[in-house]
């Protein structure tokens, strides 16, 4: 096969968006596997108690990580704190910004909104940006030129993705747009699918912000110490790799330009403390296919369609055993990726039907 270094814009303002426009790919009908009203609809119920009792245990363990680097600070058992610190901080601050982002996490909104806000700022994405941008991301998922939240870019940035372990080229990024945002001035892929009705609401939490971040660096020079920062504001840096090792597994390598979840997203089996951390996003072809699906209920909704999907990946490792060879063969081709299959059975009745659509 002949390689191809073609490079596509995945700007939000560039050509290749109005080319999905032009093909209709930009808010498109997208594949859903068929279940039964009734099903769905305990599928979809929302409930407070979950999320209740996860935050609760979330929040306890981040205090008793917290009050261990305190009790180390100094010394080097500081050190295994930190990343534990790090980790449930700004790491797992991922998964409970993008479940309460969907409104699904409670069935009581003030608690989803106020999740919201603080994960946000955990995980250091702008709380009103972010909304907007993973709406889109879900209404063109992998879309070229539409989706924002597209991490992986072929060809590949290997490095970028290395840096992003501590957060060094997003979270610089994100910093910067924050800057720049309380001072008025909004980025203009941010114009693209930020309404124009919410964007006061960007610049004043961005000023928020700022305030935070002051009054943290005002205390930590008044105690003549970091604790302060590393407590608070530095985790979203030092704890963003868990959210990308977890992250890279939802996309990466897949295609793109599909309006099937099925073939560019993946769903991996998890052990619980991965699960726990990760809210249950490995379920993910499930998540984009039925986003109003609380996380809670995404394991019975696998149950219910994964004979209809590609085999889900049997671990994280096996996952990345097809993600790492992947993106670096994408280095040098940009046009491959991982083909998905669906079942044969299932695939022969998909192509039937569309067959006789077109008749």
């Amino acid at each position: 096969m002949t390689a191809t270094t073609h490079r596509r814009d995945y700007s939000l303002t560039g050509e290749e968006g109005k080319k999905a426009v032009a093909n209709g790919l930009a808010g498109a009908q997208w594949y859903a596997c068929p279940i039964p009203r009734k099903q769905m609809k305990e599928l979809m119920a929302r409930s407070d108690q979950p999320a209740i009792r996860d935050t609760i245990l979330w929040f306890a363990l981040i205090l008793a990580a917290g009050a261990l680097v305190v009790a180390t600070w100094g010394t080097w058992w500081a050190v295994p704190a930190l990343i534990v610190y790090g980790a449930l901080y700004g790491g797992a601050a991922d998964s409970r910004w993008h479940e309460s982002g969907h409104g699904t996490a409670f069935r009581t909104r003030w608690m989803n909104d106020a999740l919201y806000q603080v994960a946000s700022f955990m995980v250091l994405r702008q709380p009103t940006v972010w909304r907007w941008s993973h709406s889109r991301h879900h209404t063109d998922t992998i879309i070229v030129g539409r989706d924002p939240e597209i991490a992986v870019p072929r060809p590949p940035d290997i490095l970028g993705i290395f840096l992003n372990l501590a957060a060094l080229k997003s979270g610089t990024k994100e910093l910067a747009g924050v800057v720049r945002h309380a001072m008025g001035s909004l980025d203009p892929e941010v114009r693209t699918y930020v309404p124009e009705s919410e964007q006061p609401k960007v610049v004043r939490e961005a000023r928020i912000w700022l305030a935070i971040w002051a009054g943290v660096g005002t205390l930590s020079l008044l105690l003549h110490s970091w604790l302060p920062l590393v407590l608070v504001g530095l985790p979203s840096f030092y704890g963003a790799w868990l959210y990308v090792f977890f992250g890279l597994t939802q996309h990466a390598g897949l295609a793109e330009d599909v309006l099937d979840h099925r073939l560019n997203s993946r769903t991996v089996y998890m052990n619980p403390v991965f699960r726990f951390l990760y809210w249950n996003m490995n379920y993910h072809v499930e998540h984009h296919m039925f986003p109003m699906v609380p996380y809670h209920a995404l394991p019975k909704l696998h149950a219910a369609i994964k004979d209809r999907c590609p085999p889900a990946y049997p671990s994280t490792l096996a996952a990345y055993r097809e993600i790492v060879p992947t993106l670096l063969r994408q280095r040098k081709d940009p046009g491959y990726h991982v083909k998905r299959e669906l079942p044969p059975a299932v695939a022969a009745r998909e192509a039937a039907l569309m067959a006789g659509a077109a008749a």
